[in-house]
């Protein structure tokens, strides 16, 4: 028996989260017309699988943000350091990508769950 938990997602092909030894790994997009509001809501999918998996976000140990554009950084950057708590930076890497039809930005991140 496996001690790989996976939790399905919407998309064909991937989950929504894996759980493995006390760390959990997301992925999500959201809607939105701009990096702004596609960063939000991102973020919010992303926390709600955090909690769901039993960690948040204060226990992000790293974080990769796609962009579709390099150019909308300080746009994502502005909507993700208000959500990040103080005491919570990650490591971090924002990446220009070429997303999906309609998707911004894509982030992906590790957490670590309470022991």
């Amino acid at each position: 028996m496996s001690s790989i938990k996976r939790t399905p997602g919407g998309a064909e092909g991937r989950c929504r989260t894996v759980e493995h030894q006390g760390l959990v790994w997301t992925v999500a997009t959201g809607p939105g017309d701009t990096v702004a509001e596609q960063t939000k809501t991102t973020l919010s999918m992303i926390e709600a699988s955090l909690l769901e998996a039993g960690t948040d976000k204060h226990h992000i140990l790293e974080a990769v943000v796609y962009l579709r554009d390099m150019a909308t950084k300080q746009e994502m950057d502005a909507v993700w350091c208000a959500w990040i708590p103080d005491d919570g930076w990650p490591c971090r890497a924002c990446v220009g990508a070429d997303l999906a039809p309609g998707d911004l930005v894509e982030i992906k991140l590790m957490a670590a769950k309470e022991a």
